[in-house]
């Protein structure tokens, strides 16, 4: 049985193509430098910040800190080998390898920026990975597409017209309203816009994905405007997302952002592709109901997080005292987070 058992992982192993292990070790390298981005970027708010206004509060000194251009390069680097991943392997592979971002971040964030994670926060995180991996193990394949014109005349049709118009009106509503008001005490808001914003600037990355290499093979796609107008969409979607990614990072405890911000740019991103692509149009009962109960288990994920902030903000004030739930970094005296899904400015150090 052994023999047999070692011989079936041979031929399994065998069977992976050299561009699929290529696709793989890209996957991985992405994973490892987007979750280590997010801690090399909050080393360099937290320094910015005490020379500086915060970025939570409107402030731009971080753009003159070399540290936060470290960081900035190595999320750029994970990315575009996330992006050349897709060009050798399929994405069901590649996508739920992004889930490790989440691991390696909220690792690095324990051990190098000390912050701390409440045990439900843990199972939180998990049951969000594991939700996000459900549906994504169980999308379909990719559809063939020949020329991104035949992407435009999908990201045209009425049903992705009308989504893109409904995240468009939910983002400006967001950022004029609610964020000058809850931003610095709800996570959800900053999350929200970069969210929204990704599950757009994904179908416009996926079209000049398609377009770059159909030009690599022979069929130049660059002298379409198709090609241009969703290089123009993605240059706005990434600058709004990094702008507001900044102020959550500079805001709110890394090991949350992290994982929420993965769960929801999943789930929209998820939403937007099935619209654009009609994935389950191409999909049985079974697989569609497989995804729903991921989701579901990403919801309670989510929900298991916000509990741990009410925890932590009930262990952190005993009855007839304010003790303050955040202590001061010694290394460059920071206020430092605790579980932080929604901060008091009451507690707030002065």
């Amino acid at each position: 049985m052994a023999m047999e058992g070692s011989h079936s992982w041979r031929d399994s192993y065998k069977g992976m193509s050299s561009d699929n292990i290529k696709g793989l070790v890209l996957a991985l390298s992405s994973s490892f430098f987007i979750g280590a981005s997010f801690i090399v970027k909050k080393k360099g708010l937290k320094k910015a910040a005490v020379s500086g206004i915060r970025a939570g509060v409107g402030g731009y000194s971080y753009l003159y800190e070399p540290l936060w251009w470290a960081g900035m390069i190595t999320m750029i680097g994970g990315e575009i080998a996330n992006f050349a991943a897709y060009a050798f392997a399929p994405a069901i592979l590649v996508t739920p390898l992004g889930a490790l971002s989440i691991i390696i971040s909220a690792v690095l964030a324990h051990i190098i920026l000390k912050e701390k994670l409440h045990i439900f926060g843990i199972l939180g995180c998990a049951l969000c990975v594991v939700g996000s991996t459900t549906i994504v193990l169980h999308a379909p394949q990719e559809r063939e597409i020949e020329s991104v014109k035949e992407v435009w005349d999908l990201a045209t049709e009425p049903g992705f017209l009308l989504y893109a118009a409904v995240v468009l009106t939910a983002v400006f509503l967001l950022i004029f309203h609610y964020i000058p008001q809850y931003g610095q005490t709800h996570i959800m808001f900053y999350i929200g816009v970069c969210s929204l914003v990704g599950s757009l600037s994904v179908m416009s990355v996926k079209a000049l994905g398609i377009a770059l290499k159909l030009t690599l093979s022979g069929m130049n796609q660059l002298i379409y405007p198709q090609t241009w107008a969703f290089t123009l969409v993605v240059l706005t979607c990434i600058i709004t997302q990094l702008n507001y990614l900044n102020k959550a990072l500079d805001t709110f405890n890394t090991a949350i952002v992290s994982p929420i911000y993965y769960v929801m740019f999943t789930s929209f991103t998820i939403l937007a592709s099935v619209i654009m692509f009609k994935d389950w149009d191409r999909q049985n009962p079974t697989q569609i109901v497989t995804e729903m109960c991921g989701f579901v288990t990403i919801l309670s994920g989510t929900f298991l997080l916000h509990k741990t902030k009410d925890m932590a903000d009930g262990l952190s004030l005993s009855p007839g005292s304010m003790r303050l739930s955040k202590h001061t970094d010694e290394e460059d005296g920071f206020g430092q987070e605790g579980i932080p899904l929604r901060r008091q400015d009451s507690l707030r150090s002065p």
